[in-house]
């Protein structure tokens, strides 16, 4: 039996949800938060429109967060710090 505190030989055999799901992760997060931003200009119901544009808001952060460290990575291959500026 392998010891689960040795690092694993393929950095991608942990990933735990499926690639698809995985690569559509940032652009569901950017719908979810314009969606709310949306609903927040429509809803008039006790503390809704302030829930909707705070959770709009952390939606669009966490996606635009997620897509660009994505880009980041892929673009230097996984190596911090070797990026090159076009």
């Amino acid at each position: 039996m392998e010891n689960e505190s040795t690092p694993r030989k393929n950095k991608y055999c942990a990933m735990w949800i499926s690639r698809p799901i995985y690569e559509i992760l940032p652009y569901f997060y950017l719908t979810a938060g314009a969606l709310c931003l949306g609903a927040s200009m429509y809803v008039n119901h006790w503390h809704w429109p302030t829930i909707c544009f705070a959770v709009g808001l952390v939606c669009l952060v966490a996606g635009l967060v997620v897509f660009l460290k994505r880009r980041d990575y892929r673009d230097t291959d996984g190596r911090p710090g070797n990026r090159q500026d076009y």
